[in-house]
This record gives structure tokens, C-alpha cells and sequence, in this order.
């Protein structure tokens, strides 16, 4: 069946990429405002972008009210270009969700629901002290989409539990040992990450050896 995004409603658009793009990694953003007040919101329209220098990249839509500013995290950026992505893992699940709550300025998320701050070594936001790995960013740019804001930082610090390291030399991460969450569809829809499935890459030889042999 086709879908013509030119001619259904944005609503429905949304829908429609948000139950077929999954899953899809959560970005949970901690930010600061002038006064020292800490943000944190989780966003999935999240993803990495480039590695030099190390990009990493979120959407930031507006507050569902009309004519409502902009939300606090995108405020915060715009004010001091800093900001920490932490990542959730199951056990968080519930914490992340709850800080999504559309809690008025100035509350402090992480207060409310219960969970403690870090602080960071290259930026004055803090880190989530139980989120298993964290980026600590500075603003490299933001772009406008539509009513989004695409917010894109340089990574210049990032923290993984020490039991999720598995060689600091080699830089090796134990990733399923993260338990880290995606994003599915619908309202509260997500999938635990522990299951893979290896499809090793083919190089140009092999390629060419499998289409000598088909012909055989």
C-alpha cells in the first residue's frame, strides 16, 4: 500500500515513520539552564552522525501547546551550547519515560523522579549517575526541520560503567552487557536490545568467487 506524504495529514505521517523506523536508539538529554536548573528529557529521533569530528545528533520538536516556547532542552542549548546524552538501559525504562512527563519550566526532572546527578568533567550540565554510558557534548550546530530543531554536538567525553568496558586498551565495549533500550511504535512501545544476529560484510573477492561459482 502507498502512502502519499503529500496528501495526508502531518499526524499521520508521524505515525507512519515512527512504526516503521525502529528501533531507535533514545537520546536521554540532560541540560542546564542559566540558573543552574537541570533539564532531562529522552528523544528518539536520535542517532550518531560523524566521527571527526565525533558528531552525535537529536530532534527537538516543539511543546504540543500552539504558540508555547520552545522546549527546555532546546532553550538550554541555545543558551549555554552544552548538553550530556545519556543512555537507557531497561532498568531505567520506567525512570526515562516518567521524566518525559510535560513538567512545567524550571523542575528539575532528575529530582523528581529520584535519580542522581554526576558531574561531568567537560561540561556544567551533570551526567545520570545510573545511565551505563553518557556523552558529554558541546553544540555544533542546529539545524531547522520543520517545526523540529535537529541539534547536533561534538562529543568530547564519554562515560561507560566500568563492568560494560571489556578492554580499555583496545577501546572495546561490552554492548549487550548495556541492556540498552530502542524505541518501537505507538505510545510506550519499546524492545530490549540483547538479541543480534552477525551478517558478516562480503568483500569484492568473495563476491566475485560466489558468482564464479553460481555459473559453475
Amino acid at each position: 500500500m502507498l502512502f502519499d506524504f503529500e496528501t495526508i495529514p502531518t499526524r499521520e505521517a508521524y505515525k507512519l515513520m515512527v512504526s516503521t523506523i525502529v528501533p531507535r536508539p533514545i537520546a536521554w538529554v540532560v541540560t542546564q539552564d542559566g540558573a543552574g536548573v537541570v533539564n532531562a528529557a529522552p528523544y528518539s529521533f536520535f542517532n550518531a552522525f560523524g566521527d571527526k569530528p565525533p558528531v552525535v545528533g537529536f530532534s527537538c520538536g516543539p511543546r504540543p501547546e500552539k504558540d508555547a516556547p520552545v522546549k527546555d532542552t532546546l532553550a538550554n542549548i541555545r543558551a549555554t551550547g552544552q548538553f550530556v546524552v545519556c543512555l537507557v538501559n531497561e532498568a531505567l525504562g520506567p525512570a526515562m519515560s516518567a521524566t518525559a512527563t510535560d513538567f512545567p519550566p524550571g523542575v528539575d526532572e532528575l529530582d523528581e523522579v529520584g535519580l542522581e546527578k554526576a558531574a561531568s568533567t567537560r561540561v556544567a550540565p551533570p551526567r545520570i549517575a545510573e545511565s551505563p554510558a553518557a556523552m558529554e557534548c558541546e553544540t555544533f550546530q542546529l539545524v531547522p526541520v520543520g517545526h523540529h530543531t535537529l541539534v547536533l554536538g561534538r562529543v568530547l567525553a564519554l562515560h561507560v560503567r566500568d563492568d560494560c568496558v571489556l578492554n580499555p586498551e583496545k577501546y572495546y565495549i561490552d554492548t549487550p552487557k548495556l541492556e540498552l533500550l530502542g524505541r518501537m511504535h505507538g505510545s510506550a512501545w519499546y524492545t530490549r536490545t540483547r538479541d543480534r544476529l552477525e551478517i558478516p560484510r562480503t568483500t569484492v573477492a568473495q563476491w566475485e568467487a560466489r558468482k564464479a561459482g553460481a555459473t559453475e
